[in-house]
């Protein structure tokens, strides 16, 4: 089987236009949870913490007054809130995805009939109580 024959069979199985989509949504839902962390979650959280944007929280470690050379640990923990929350959403999102699929248990199949003839065989051979 050649490479373009075992892509197209990739293609036509859908595999392809999942993962797609799953990417394009993904891309779009971390947006939406970055804005939640910037926009509406981290000022208050300043506020909070006298007026301090945290985004701008620097350590200066060296370099000249034009040019400073900072550890912007602000920006780092923005970003640990924004990944903490989009794992949460995440989390949540497959946790009810599950419970939606949650597939109803079935009676299980009968055994093939030899095991039955033994199973009668050794119900027959069993003493009497």
């Amino acid at each position: 089987m050649g490479f373009v024959s075992e892509f197209k069979s990739f293609l036509d199985r859908g595999n392809a236009i999942d993962l797609a989509v799953g990417v394009i949504i993904g891309g779009a839902f971390g947006k939406i949870v970055s804005s939640l962390v910037a926009d509406l979650l981290m000022p208050p959280i300043g506020l909070a913490l006298a007026g301090v944007k945290i985004v701008d929280l620097k350590l200066r470690i060296g370099g000249s007054a034009d040019a400073p050379v900072t550890i912007n640990y602000g920006s780092f923990l923005e970003s640990v809130v924004d990944f903490v929350l989009v794992g949460l959403c995440v989390f949540l999102l497959v946790k009810i995805v599950n419970g939606i699929r949650k597939p109803t248990p079935s009676a299980p199949p009968a055994p093939p009939p030899d095991i039955q003839l033994l199973t009668e065989i050794r119900d027959l051979l069993k003493p009497a109580a």
